[in-house]
């Protein structure tokens, strides 16, 4: 029997496993697979650091800019080197398993190629999970179970806790990690808006590796081919003029789904369960950043299940302090903020992120408004709309 299984070992279960583990609870850490490399921009914003100190120990290359350019190709460029932290990006495989190391080396017992599809049931009670392994079933008792393994999470859906995803509440992105000579500034990322709802990007990763992708999400899943995007993408000359020639080593390529819609508030917590991550939707809106808020819903919870299991009253109304902790409702907050703003940044085929774009272009104040919104969640001013719309 263990006080806690965490189903799913990335970023929000790991860091959940780890804090449980320190605190001398016997904690089963579930993953399907730790050389699997989750398809993702890999871009983390500094905050990080405050969580995973051990993160500088890898000599990461420090993203000191960025470069954001709407789809008629206003750009804005903005430098935050000396008054904010510097971000990073990272290869996912690396991260995983750095960061999942840490946990095991806290005391969590690690358990690999064990993929989690239902749960073990006692008086209507869920007590553990069962896994499919390469040697068969296998059945993992626990007080706490934490749901932690991404958008195809099946437990999340037979928990009762949330319904199977829409694909209009998805976004759907391809990416590449690739490798060769280019014209990349190391210490910035690049960003492309498109004129339908969603955006490109390249992300240097070192000297000679970067991620580059794109994809589409909400209603327009449905309109437009993400192969077919994808290779465009690739193929536009402003991205050429970046990556010129065609010799780039190709080290990795898939797609995948994230959420678009936000924190799906309503399905975090039930009577002895609690949903972290991706599969819970902590992924940004508009942006698709998900690892940051992804930790920290993975650090909220395990202290929402030590106070449990120090107390020794393990309910729906102890864990409901998951959902109510306010660092979760700041995230659940700034995420509907941004849902909010789709519909009109994406108006007349993205005509508004074009009018924002170049009106930042004339005027500093506006630019650095627009900064605020789309990098560090500010709230717009009341008339930052109507300038966009005249």
């Amino acid at each position: 029997m263990y006080d806690v299984i965490i189903s799913g070992a990335g970023p929000a279960g790991s860091k959940s496993a780890e804090l449980l583990a320190k605190k001398g609870f016997k904690v089963a850490l579930i993953e399907k697979d730790i050389n699997w490399r989750k398809p993702c921009g890999g871009a983390v914003n500094a905050e990080i650091f405050d969580l995973y100190p051990q993160l500088r120990k890898l000599k990461l290359t420090q993203k000191l800019g960025i470069v954001m350019y709407s789809s008629d190709y206003h750009k804005i460029e903005y430098y935050w080197e000396g008054f904010r932290k510097d971000s990073f990006v990272i290869d996912r495989l690396e991260y995983d398993n750095f960061i999942r190391n840490i946990a095991v080396d806290a005391g969590a017992e690690l358990f690999d190629k064990n993929v989690s599809f239902d749960f073990i049931t006692k008086n209507q009670q869920k007590i553990g999970i069962k896994t499919r392994t390469p040697s068969g079933i296998k059945e993992y008792m626990g007080k706490i179970i934490i749901i932690a393994d991404g958008m195809s999470s099946k437990l999340a859906i037979k928990s009762g806790l949330r319904e199977k995803w829409k694909s209009t509440d998805l976004g759907i992105a391809k990416t590449a990690i690739m490798e060769g000579k280019s014209k990349l500034n190391k210490n910035l990322l690049y960003i492309y808006f498109r004129s339908y709802k969603g955006y490109g990007w390249v992300f240097p990763i070192d000297d000679k590796r970067f991620s580059i992708g794109c994809g589409t999400f909400l209603e327009d899943n449905l309109n437009y081919n993400l192969n077919q995007i994808y290779n465009e993408f690739l193929n536009n000359p402003n991205i050429k003029k970046l990556l010129p020639g065609s010799n780039f080593k190709k080290i990795y390529e898939a797609s995948y789904p994230l959420s678009a819609i936000g924190v799906l508030d309503k399905g975090l917590f039930g009577n002895n369960i609690m949903v972290i991550g991706d599969a819970a939707g902590f992924v940004a809106p508009i942006s698709g950043e998900g690892i940051h808020s992804s930790v920290v819903s993975g650090k909220m919870a395990a202290e929402t299940a030590i106070n449990a299991l120090e107390s020794k009253e393990i309910s729906r109304e102890i864990l409901k302090k998951y959902k109510l902790n306010k660092e979760i409702k700041s995230i659940i907050r700034d995420f509907k903020m941004k849902y909010s703003l789709i519909d009109f940044f994406y108006e007349n085929n993205g005509q508004n992120i074009n009018n924002m774009f170049k009106l930042a272009e004339e005027d500093i104040d506006f630019k650095n408004e627009v900064v605020n919104v789309f990098l560090f969640n500010a709230t717009p001013s009341k008339d930052f709309f109507t300038k966009i719309k005249n």
